[in-house]
């Protein structure tokens, strides 16, 4: 019914389901280790601008991908030295990064907010969540393109009757895991060069992130 999107609780039945769901190109909402996120499958056409659509958002924003484990990242990106060192450090965490894109892998223009410039390096954002149902999903699916549960420009939603009275239209599934714990939203990281880059502060300090490089013997943190 129009507005009112199935809940199911965050268990094994209501993931096994959730994953049903998304195979057959719906959009699921989930708990994560912030806020809700909304879902897609990664090979559901259209899907990643369905998520646009439900946000009302500008479709030129990249869409970051929630990942099972480290692994999956390799499937996806290229990581340098300095990218694997804060996977190894903060995944599972509050850590996005930004790399270089496989070019073996067909994904999806709008994933990474559309056509590349000139000249731009086709990039693409990774995180491993501290919570299982994202990663459970990710388990299943591959990669899972999510954002987070709100319309744009508006305040994150944290729980599940929220969601369904904002979101009710644009959604087939709420995975029910009670009240999400908020917090910061991740520190996105660009991971591409000699030298890390912070694009967005947030759960995981700079500090924090400097430390791991020099420990590792690694460039520190550039402007």
């Amino acid at each position: 019914m129009p507005g009112r999107p199935r809940r199911i609780a965050d268990d094994a039945a209501g993931r096994a389901e959730a994953v049903r769901v998304l195979e057959a190109g719906g959009i699921v909402a989930v708990p994560t280790d912030t806020v809700y996120g909304i879902a897609v499958a990664l090979s559901t056409p259209g899907g990643i601008e369905r998520l646009f659509a439900a946000k009302s958002r500008p479709p030129d924003k990249a869409i970051a991908l929630l990942l099972a484990d480290a692994t999956q990242a390799r499937d996806i990106g290229v990581l340098s030295d300095s990218a694997a060192a804060l996977a190894g450090a903060f995944w599972p965490g509050g850590l996005t990064l930004v790399v270089r894109r496989r070019t073996d892998r067909d994904l999806p223009a709008a994933l990474t907010g559309g056509d590349l410039a000139p000249g731009a390096i086709p990039t693409v954002g990774l995180r491993v969540p501290a919570h299982d149902a994202p990663r459970a999903l990710a388990r299943s699916l591959g990669p899972l393109p999510t954002t987070s549960a709100n319309r744009s420009g508006e305040p994150e939603l944290r729980d599940a009757d929220a969601i369904g009275a904002e979101l009710g239209d644009a959604l087939d599934l709420i995975l029910d895991g009670g009240p999400s714990i908020g917090g910061p939203a991740s520190t996105v990281v660009d991971a591409t060069g000699d030298e890390v880059r912070i694009l967005r502060a947030g759960a995981v300090p700079t500090d924090d992130i400097a430390r791991c490089l020099g420990s590792a013997g690694l460039p520190g943190v550039g402007r």
